[in-house]
């Protein structure tokens, strides 16, 4: 069973609000088993939310229209559909009373303007409204299906929920076709896209000739990363499950032959997970030192929770003065090798940590200690190595460098415990 999601609003297409109803709305399908091949994002006019949906409906089993059923001039859903039904329009006097309660109940008086949320396409069925006055509407055209629901978030997820999710599996049930999409993100740092997807060449072949019952898609994430996105369907959640782990397996088995430990998170893991982790599995402490990226660093690690029980703190040694002063770096070149290394000696002396990760750069316009515009070092320090640095060359603008720099560092600490 396909189901398009249909967005309507030019505040959407404008940018001035973010689509995240058909992001949530394709996640939410798959997870009961429909599949949904194609979203549609359109502005409020009347003609072109006819052809979007008459579109849909070609190509569709059914459509979610996120948006447009409010009070306003501009809130044209209810009519369009109406047209793609063939209907009128008819007002809900019962809806009329129910919307007014609503104000009502907050010492408010209803606008003569709402009484339009009422109006109903002739053969449609109603979802009753329990968070704001706009019904949504469950609308048969043919052997298809219209539901519209508001575009606030809140409001549209649990119309969702409670009416649409129940239907769409009801309908799965009579066709035969229960099933379960489910999906897992690999988040790696190392490569480049092209290079993944090099190294997976032979699970796309496979995929290609039909040997394999799931998809694989690269996600480009800028500063986090690329993502490797295992999506299978199953007969159910557990065969759904069986299915992805098994590919996750042979994708990991791919990419560490080709990259080494290059997968560093799943799902909503970040890179500053896998460091507490590998933490709280030692019984380790870290400190960092950080110049080039001015707190980045510390700021992503307190933001995993309870890293007050593993990072000691961080110091901001963005001045030469301060390197010298406080951390103990010997005068001379602050871009080098030797400096990110006494950087994080001394990070770990000051911080009295197990572990430190030190990084300075140069993020730019100009050059500095004869280093071009790019070069970082990273300083680690960990138990039963001896301090050493590793030389990057980054690319980008000034803050695009920054960032790279804190991911990279941190991904550096990561692989020092391999």
């Amino acid at each position: 069973m396909r189901v398009e999601v249909l967005a309507v609003g030019t505040e959407l297409l404008l940018g001035q609000i973010a689509n995240t109803n058909a992001a949530w709305l394709g996640q939410e399908m798959a997870a009961i088993g429909v599949d949904s091949h194609f979203h549609q994002v359109v502005g409020d006019n009347h003609a072109r939310i006819v052809r979007a949906l008459r579109t849909a409906l070609a190509r569709s089993d059914g459509v979610i229209v996120c948006g447009g059923l409010g009070p306003t001039q501009d809130d044209i859903t209810r009519e369009a559909i109406a047209e793609v039904m063939g209907v009128e329009l008819v007002r809900d006097e019962a809806l009329v009373e129910k919307i007014g309660s609503f104000f009502a109940a907050r010492g408010r008086t209803m606008a003569a303007n709402n009484a339009r949320q009422a109006d109903v396409p002739r053969g449609a069925s109603i979802i009753s409204q329990v968070r704001g006055t706009a019904p949504g509407l469950i609308c048969p055209v043919g052997n298809k299906v219209v539901f519209a629901v508001p575009g606030v978030p809140y409001e549209m997820s649990e119309m969702f929920e409670r009416a649409i999710a129940p239907q769409l599996m009801e309908r799965l049930a009579d066709e035969g076709m229960t099933a379960t999409i489910t999906s897992k993100v690999l988040r790696t740092w190392g490569t480049s896209e092209s290079g993944l997807a090099e190294a997976l060449d032979g699970r796309f072949a496979a995929l290609a000739e039909g040997r394999l019952p799931v998809t694989i898609a690269f996600l480009a994430s800028g500063i986090e990363g690329i993502k490797v996105r295992i999506t299978a369907k199953g007969n159910d959640a557990a065969h759904a499950a069986e299915l992805l782990a098994h590919e996750e397996v042979e994708v990991r088995k791919v990419l560490s032959e080709r990259f080494g430990d290059i997968v560093f998170g799943v799902d909503g893991e970040t890179m500053e997970v896998a460091i507490a982790k590998l933490l709280r599995a030692r019984s380790l402490t870290l400190g960092v030192a950080e110049s080039v990226t001015g707190g980045i660093i510390a700021s992503r690690l307190v933001d995993v929770v309870g890293a007050s029980t593993w990072f000691n703190g961080g110091i901001v040694s963005y001045a030469s003065a301060v390197k010298f002063n406080v951390l103990g770096v010997p005068q001379g070149p602050v871009v080098s090798a030797a400096a990110a290394i006494a950087m994080a000696e001394g990070a770990a002396r000051v911080l009295n940590s197990d572990c430190a990760v030190s990084v300075t750069g140069v993020a730019g316009p100009e050059p500095q200690d004869g280093e071009e515009v790019g070069t970082v070092f990273v300083g680690i320090v960990v138990p039963g190595k001896a301090p050493y640095a590793e030389r990057l060359q980054l690319p980008g603008d000034r803050a695009r460098i920054r960032q790279y720099s804190a991911i990279s560092a941190l991904d550096l600490l990561r692989r020092a415990f391999d």
